[in-house]
């Protein structure tokens, strides 16, 4: 271990894992630093000598956003008049969505989570195909999941809210919050441990409950239209910062939409009773639909297993597997641009080769 070992950062989550993986960096110069938030070609990023605003353009030379610097990140910083990021150390979870451009590309929200807080509100009616699809997601990131219903004190029954979203998040914890009441806030500081970030729709509540566990309006949040449910986006970009009790928190802006990418294990994971009844299907290929001895028809029939679930496990696994043949598209086409360059190369210079042999011929 170093015996620089940085202290300050260890509420921020450095650990003994992070020193001895940093051992080459220390040897290049380097100093630890943890991407606090992202700004285009500047970041702020956390230290042991405190905050610093940091050149993140050394580390941007990549045709795959994914790989660029993230909120969350651990960074090896070039100190100096001018720091800037030289490194980025591999990342233990990352939370990534198909890219709102579209891409074949996968677009980080968050890095190094150890919890995904997952916002729903019970001020207008939950909808558990999004909730679904958000532990997708965060099953996936390698993270712990938790569904934070915020907004109890709108609820005539959070109990019986909790116990109907339970039924779509096996696996996940459940836990009843408001912010205006206080009731619950100290079993969501108890159980949102690690680094913490907070998803979910705009108007789901994901400031305010982020301000009640850092003990403080830090946080920017709106009203919430009376029409639709919907609010405004007053996070505006994703933020570190350290919770009282230890820890951080990542606050990211509300999803309109969230498009999985490469989510198999995450869908395996969120729809856990349906990938165990499938076991006990006749056939191996079983297609859950009117093929003989299937045991997830069944389990609809005798009432164990929601249409609606079974709906939503294969909307999710059709969209992933789109997104899946996107990015196989994508390598296919950058494998052959890259023979078509070394083949072009090779020609280049066979042909100065023949040159210079004409040249020197009698």
């Amino acid at each position: 271990m170093s015996s620089a070992f940085p202290q300050a950062l260890v509420p921020f989550g450095w650990d003994d894992d992070l020193e001895t993986a940093f051992a080459p960096h220390y040897a290049a110069g380097l100093i630890p630093a943890r991407v606090a938030g992202v700004d285009r070609v500047r970041c702020d990023v956390i230290t042991e000598d405190g905050p610093l605003r940091a050149d993140s353009t050394p580390v941007l030379s990549h045709e795959d956003p994914s790989l660029s610097p993230c909120t969350g990140d651990w960074a090896a910083l070039r100190p100096g008049a001018q720091p800037a990021l030289a490194a980025l150390l591999p990342r233990r979870t990352a939370i990534v969505r198909s890219s709102a451009a579209r891409t074949s590309h996968g677009q980080v929200l968050a890095a190094n989570v150890d919890t995904v807080a997952i916002a729903v509100s019970l001020e207008t009616e939950v909808d558990l195909g999004r909730i679904e699809r958000m532990l997708a997601l965060a099953w996936e990131s390698g993270a712990r999941p938790v569904v934070v219903l915020t907004k109890s004190d709108h609820s005539p029954d959070p109990a019986a809210d909790a116990a109907r979203v339970a039924e779509a998040a096996p696996g996940a914890e459940i836990i009843a919050v408001s912010a205006a009441t206080g009731d619950g806030v100290d079993v969501a500081a108890a159980v949102l441990t690690g680094t913490v970030v907070l998803i979910g729709p705009s108007g789901a509540g994901k400031s305010t409950l982020g301000n009640a566990l850092l003990g403080g309006d830090v946080l920017a949040t709106g009203a919430v239209r009376a029409g639709d449910g919907k609010g405004r986006h007053t996070t505006v970009r994703r933020e570190l910062l350290p919770l009282p009790g230890g820890g951080v928190l990542i606050d990211t802006p509300g999803l309109r939409g969230v498009g999985l990418f490469d989510a198999a294990e995450g869908i395996q994971q969120a729809f856990a009773e349906i990938e165990e009844l499938a076991q006990g299907c006749r056939f191996g290929d079983c297609a859950h639909d009117t093929e003989p001895g299937c045991a997830v028809q069944a389990a609809i029939e005798d009432g164990t297993l929601p249409p609606r679930r079974l709906a939503s496990y294969r909307k999710l696994v059709r969209e992933n597997e789109w997104i899946a043949s996107r990015s196989d598209a994508r390598l296919a086409a950058e494998r052959l641009s890259k023979w078509k360059t070394i083949h072009k190369a090779q020609r280049q210079r066979y042909k100065l080769q023949g040159k210079g042999r004409g040249e020197g011929a009698p």
